[in-house]
């Protein structure tokens, strides 16, 4: 038997392997990762405690991760290809982990753990002639088959090939694939990075604006409150005049009804006075208090539509209608001109709504009524 046909496989799969090895050793330590691997923004790879190692040297005044202190964040050079990483307040513990490359560690130190020997042992055997061992392959069937089945079985038309060609052939396609697959996978991580950077520029930018605007209608809120409070204020003191002329109008004709009654009373209890001299003795008194009474005038009172206060209506239909129209700048401004802070904005707003044109019918809310002469003049 010859051992070296045997032995080529194996030989081309312990290439395989080293060449592998090459590609998962760590350019600072020199030898393969170690666990946790951390990817560089420039899509090399190191081991943390490498990456840590080389940070700590170039950063010899930043804080250790279970310090109290908050560090600032560092920076350091990849050394595969020199460009700078910059990294935040977590240090090398913010860097991503690669957990494609931690996979395939895996799988070489396994497939590395199976012993050359045991390998060479796993011979197929064919179904058909359980003697026979798979040996070549159907190009036309796509299967491992044995000799027997190209001489009398089922293959014996098909095109065939040795099947360490096959298997080298396909393995070096696949690991081809792979490599291509590692590559599109650091290109579309760097692309998620990119797209993670560019969602936290958006939130960030989103969050300003929302103060931004927040801000803009809070102070429209006071402008409103502080014009009602005029309106309202206006309305009170006119409602305070009107009331306080009715209730001395009111005491009035209740002192004058008072007494009336008693007079009244007075001369009920004349008229049971049996006593012709005594009823005359009073009623003289009597009839002249009942004149005097009956003279006194009591035509005072409020005007008709005293008590209407409409005057003090006010149209905002056309303030409704702007603060509907309120929409964002087609140019937005710059941050140094106005920013979520700045009150020129707030000024300006106010301003605008104090010089709009309101008619004015709609504008005079005061009392356009003549003023009510006083109660104590109208006796």
């Amino acid at each position: 038997m010859n051992f070296a046909v045997g032995l080529k496989p194996l030989l081309a799969e312990a290439r395989s392997m080293e060449s592998l090895e090459k590609q998962l050793i760590c350019p600072i330590c020199l030898e393969m990762f170690t666990k946790p691997v951390v990817i560089l923004p420039c899509q090399h790879n190191l081991c943390r405690k490498c990456a840590n190692d080389v940070f700590q040297a170039s950063n010899p005044l930043w804080q250790s991760r279970g310090s109290s202190a908050v560090p600032s964040g560092g920076r350091f050079r990849c050394p595969s290809c020199r460009h700078e990483v910059v990294l935040d307040r977590h240090g090398v513990y913010g860097l991503q982990r690669n957990l494609l490359v931690e996979n395939i560690i895996d799988i070489y130190k396994q497939e590395s753990a199976r012993p050359l020997h045991a390998k060479a042992e796993q011979h197929l055997m064919c179904e058909e002639h359980e003697d026979e061992r798979i040996n070549i392959y159907c190009l036309r069937c796509e299967a491992p088959t044995c000799s027997l089945c190209k001489v009398f079985g089922a293959h014996k038309d098909c095109e065939v090939a040795p099947l360490p060609a096959v298997y080298q052939r396909q393995k070096s396609e696949l690991s081809d694939g792979i490599a291509m697959l590692v590559a599109g996978n650091d290109r579309i991580q760097a692309i998620i990075t990119q797209m993670e950077e560019i969602c936290h520029t958006i939130e960030e930018n989103g969050r300003r604006q929302k103060q931004h605007v927040g801000l803009r209608f809070d102070s429209l809120y006071s402008i409103l409150e502080e014009r009602k409070k005029e309106l309202l204020q206006s309305i009170a003191r006119e409602q305070e005049s009107k009331v306080q002329r009715v209730r001395g109008l009111i005491r009035q004709y209740g002192d004058h009804l008072e007494a009336s009654s008693k007079l009244v009373e007075s001369a009920i209890q004349a008229m049971e006075e049996p006593q012709m001299a005594v009823y005359l003795q009073h009623s003289k008194e009597l009839l002249k208090k009942i004149t005097d009474m009956s003279k006194v005038s009591m035509s005072s009172r409020p005007e008709p539509g005293y008590e209407n206060m409409d005057h003090f209506s006010i149209n905002v239909d056309y303030v409704a209608e702007m603060l509907r129209t309120i929409e964002f700048q087609t140019e937005p401004l710059g941050e140094d001109e106005d920013g979520p802070g700045d009150g020129s904005e707030a000024v300006a707003d106010e301003d605008r709504l104090d010089s709009l044109e309101v008619p004015e019918a709609v504008e005079d809310v005061g009392p356009r009524q003549k003023p009510a002469s006083s109660p104590h003049g109208q006796h």
